[in-house]
């Protein structure tokens, strides 16, 4: 069957910053550090892992307000293609959906500034007056983002082999769901060019969304602005 829907990872694929956690991290100067490995290993659980976060962030700065959050974002950049890639998988018709573990104050206004048709991903609990909570708000666990795609399934009809995953991460073939396509892109740890290689899904290591393009429709080159 063709692709009717495509499923992108957003941090590393859509924009260039690797983790939108990690460029909190840099504002406050902290480090998530050994628990990042272990969550990467599968060793802790998301919630676990967000609380430690949010821990090591409060220790700088015990009140953090949801506007600061959001500041931390400003300058980030779409990663090249990625605003071409989507217009043009929309423009064939291709239904287009962000599944995200990042933060949802970055992957929102992704997901709204390339009018995807739909996002999902995780974020923050804040007080009354929008100052952050000592839990995060887990919709998207990282190895099990199958979930999400498998609803996209049931609400929309597709076929599993109707949709491709896009990742850069060893966490994001679970994106892959029984008789669907993935695609891994800028894969920068060993542990995912490790994995996809395993898994036997293609690997554009090139910084450029529309180099997918060939591998999502087999054959074809990136279609030219005015048409292909």
């Amino acid at each position: 069957m063709s692709t009717k829907a495509v499923c992108f990872d957003c941090d590393g694929v859509l924009v260039e910053t690797i983790s939108s956690w990690r460029i909190i991290h840099e504002y406050f100067g902290t480090n998530s550090g050994e628990m990042l490995d272990r969550f990467l290993r599968g060793e802790i659980s998301d919630a676990e892992f967000m609380a430690d976060d949010i821990r090591l962030w409060k220790s700088v700065k015990p009140q953090i307000h949801r506007d600061e959050l959001m500041r931390c974002y400003q300058g980030v950049k779409l990663m090249p293609g990625a605003r071409e890639l989507v217009a043009a998988l929309k423009e064939r018709g291709i239904f287009v959906a962000i599944v995200s573990a990042g933060v949802d104050l970055l992957i929102g206004s992704i997901a709204k500034l390339l009018d995807v048709d739909d996002w999902v991903s995780n974020g923050f609990q804040y007080d009354d007056d929008g100052y952050l909570l000592d839990d995060g708000d887990v919709r998207v666990p990282a190895h099990h983002k199958d979930a999400m795609v498998q609803k996209l399934v049931r609400i929309h009809g597709f076929d599993p082999s109707e949709i491709v995953s896009i990742g850069d991460n060893h966490t994001d073939l679970s994106m892959q769901i029984p008789g669907s396509g993935f695609i891994g892109f800028n894969g920068q740890k060993q542990i995912a060019i490790d994995g996809f290689a395993a898994a036997g899904v293609p690997h554009v290591t090139e910084k450029d969304c529309r180099l997918l393009w060939p591998h999502l429709f087999e054959g074809e080159s990136f279609p030219t602005e005015g048409g292909e």
